[in-house]
């Protein structure tokens, strides 16, 4: 949808197309077009200093699947928007494609998932916010609902007993509800619930609080009420203080909100390509800008280490060598994907929006 207004019918981008392809490709850099935002301020201090190093990778040669391939067919058969690489804090190569420019904010989607979780670290960190506490304890509207007995944990690991159908493939999804509850989607016949918050009511349980990792973006969104409850500040306002200002990032960034203001923080977070290189960077240096922590390091290595208990390590760490530690399963552990490379066991299937591949994605 580009050049001067109006648009041939066929090239809109709309509310009922803009996560498909070929709409997505425009749509990921111009979400604020088609969906109320609340900014991400960076505020006025200086950027993380991101040197470069470049070299030319676009003839790298790997093996994908039963081919072999170049990062430049890579680049090419995935219609990417913008490629980064960064090594020991060093910008190897930064393309962009499609439009894109180094200060466009992209849609990351799931991505989002783990800025929010790193805010919750914050928070833990300060004393604000006890992953241990039940989440009725700091919110507690979420009493007689379905979260009712869940604690902070679990919502960050995803091991809520939560039913929610995330198949991104059937039109009777629960998916597809809270989408419109969050101006994703256009609205339909069937009316939806007012605003997220009356939504997170709705829903109900298929299993106990505490049981198996199973992927729903929804538990992210109720986490990032609690949080807000807990910080007694919005969302977008505590990314922008907690982590994108103290990170150093060089632009400001952007996240959807519902028709009330309620953020949507499991996909909803636009950002530039070099400030989600930061953000890769601040929790590969264990939560610290330089000298300075911005995300307590022991919440970092709890996250990768899947720990459960806060800053003690997991039982499974504690009680098994390298040796005799059973094969891992892949699982969220405090909002981001958390895999074992020596397993064989593929990932399960999780979110499947459309990318700006045009492509099916899993964004964790």
């Amino acid at each position: 949808m580009t050049g001067a207004p109006p648009f041939a019918p066929q090239s809109r981008v709309t509310l009922a197309n803009w996560q498909d392809p070929p709409f997505n490709r425009w749509a990921f850099q111009h979400v604020r077009e088609l969906i109320p935002t609340a900014r991400i301020p960076r505020g006025d201090g200086p950027a993380w200093p991101l040197p470069r190093a470049e070299r030319d990778l676009a003839g790298v040669r790997f093996a994908s699947g039963d081919q072999e391939l170049t990062v430049a067919d890579l680049l090419a058969q995935t219609c990417t928007d913008g490629f980064l690489v960064l090594h020991r804090g060093r910008i190897v190569t930064e393309q962009y494609f499609n439009g894109m420019a180094p200060d466009t904010p992209h849609l990351l989607m799931s991505v989002s998932k783990s800025v929010t979780a790193a805010v919750a670290g914050v928070l833990a960190g300060r004393g604000q916010l006890d992953p241990s506490a039940p989440v009725t304890a700091i919110v507690p509207e979420l009493a007689g609902t379905s979260f009712d007995g869940a604690t902070v944990q679990q919502l960050l690991d995803m091991r809520t007993g939560t039913a929610f159908n995330e198949d991104y493939d059937d039109p009777e999804a629960d998916v597809r509800t809270y989408e419109r509850v969050y101006l994703w989607r256009p609205p339909a016949d069937d009316p939806v619930p007012e605003d997220a918050i009356a939504y997170f009511a709705t829903l109900r349980n298929d299993g106990p609080h505490g049981g198996p990792f199973r992927y729903r973006s929804i538990l992210t969104d109720v986490l990032a009420w609690v949080i807000e409850r807990a910080a007694a500040a919005r969302l977008h306002e505590l990314i922008a203080a907690e982590l994108w200002q103290p990170m150093g990032a060089e632009f400001d960034a952007e996240i959807t909100v519902d028709a009330r203001g309620n953020p949507m923080a499991d996909g909803g977070i636009c950002a530039t390509l070099r400030d989600a290189a930061r953000f890769g960077q601040l929790y590969l240096r264990r939560g610290q800008r330089e000298s300075r922590e911005v995300v307590p390091a022991w919440w970092v290595d709890d996250t990768v280490r899947g720990a459960r208990t806060g800053r003690r390590p997991s039982p499974a760490a504690a009680t098994f060598s390298p040796a005799t530690r059973p094969a891992p399963t892949t699982g969220t552990a405090g909002g981001w994907m958390i895999r074992d490379c020596r397993s064989t066991t593929p990932p399960a299937s999780t979110d499947s929006r459309c990318s700006s591949t045009g492509r099916r994605r899993r964004s964790w």
